[in-house]
């Protein structure tokens, strides 16, 4: 469920992002003929994207941990987990 969280918050997040940046009457910046048109910045979409596979690499490795531990420790509650794993 922690993991579930995790994205539901990170999806979310990139969500609002793309809420604020949506601005009408932007072009792509695609090199054409047409001179002084209000093109959009590339770069927040850059950072959105690259948040949308950081967001995917971690969620992949907390699933990898959580595989790990499953196998360790076959128990659902996590003060157990903790309890099994603490020195």
């Amino acid at each position: 469920m922690k993991i579930v969280s995790m994205d539901v918050m990170s999806t979310g997040v990139i969500a609002f992002f793309v809420l604020i940046a949506s601005q009408g009457g932007l072009f792509t910046p695609i090199i054409s003929n047409v001179q002084n048109i209000a093109y959009a910045d590339p770069v927040p979409q850059a950072v959105i994207l690259t948040a949308i596979v950081i967001g995917f690499s971690i969620q992949a490795l907390m699933l990898v941990g959580v595989m790990k531990l499953a196998r360790d420790n076959p128990t659902l509650e996590s003060d157990e987990i903790e309890k099994n794993n603490t020195p």
